[in-house]
């Protein structure tokens, strides 16, 4: 049970629209070669200390709050590539710490920095995390966790569709902090999309979601603290890079 809050009977609109298309995202070469960038990427950070999040630029940095000692970052590998990178960075004092990273993937379309429903682009942005739910019980999350089959993926989707969102993590996107990561209300209108989320991977690009492996998703839900007002920093290398 969430901690705190109902459980909510259905799902209305997931990570972007329902009725998403299942045609299979973005070709092995460019997984291989996101991959290959991820693992350099990784190999340079772990030989300096960080006082800042490597890859964001000042104008997304700025946006990264203060109190803000927890990271997640995506770094799609391209403006119109489903193929990511996620990694997680801590603060200690000064200075910031990689704890892990995995291969994901983001919108089948890639990214944009005006997102709006059915485009199938993941949005650009700094975000809070705030909730978290899922079909699964609860793994041990920091963050309010709201169970409930009413996330179970419907079953006209193709198979390897439905565990999506055994495990989610709502992104701050367009929606009501403090609330099941399913709560339908959107702030910004239904134009400008929602139900953007953290969940678990499919294989190919999503909606407009990040989606990363199961065991990725468990040590995230374990790992992120309110109390560390985590965020997650997102888009394509050259929009976080500006």
């Amino acid at each position: 049970m969430r901690k705190g809050g109902a459980i909510r009977a259905v799902v209305v609109g997931v990570c972007g629209v329902l009725t998403m298309s299942l045609a299979a995202c973005g070709s092995s070469d460019h997984r291989r070669a996101s991959a290959a960038r991820g693992r350099a990427d990784r190999a340079s950070w772990k030989k300096t200390d960080m006082t800042r999040i490597p890859g964001i630029g000042d104008r997304l940095w700025q946006r990264v709050p203060a109190d803000s000692r927890q990271v997640v970052a995506v770094y799609g590998a391209d403006r119109n590539s489903p193929d990511s990178t996620v990694a997680l960075f801590t603060k200690h004092g000064s200075t910031w710490k990689q704890e892990r990273s995995w291969a994901a993937h983001n919108g089948r379309k890639g990214w944009t920095t005006d997102h709006h429903e059915g485009d199938q682009r993941s949005p650009v942005g700094v975000f809070t995390l705030s909730d978290a739910g899922g079909v699964l019980d609860d793994p041990g999350a920091e963050l309010p966790y709201t169970e409930s089959a009413s996330f179970q993926a419907p079953r006209t989707w193709s198979k390897s569709y439905w565990h999506d969102f055994d495990y989610v993590i709502a992104i701050d996107y367009n929606r009501v902090r403090g609330t099941p990561p399913d709560d339908p209300t959107r702030p910004l209108g239904q134009s400008k999309g929602g139900d953007i989320w953290l969940h678990m991977d499919h294989g190919s690009g999503t909606s407009a979601c990040v989606s990363v492996s199961e065991s990725a998703m468990r040590y995230l839900l374990r790992t992120l603290d309110p109390k560390q007002h985590p965020v997650v920093v997102m888009g394509d290398r050259a929009e976080l890079n500006a």
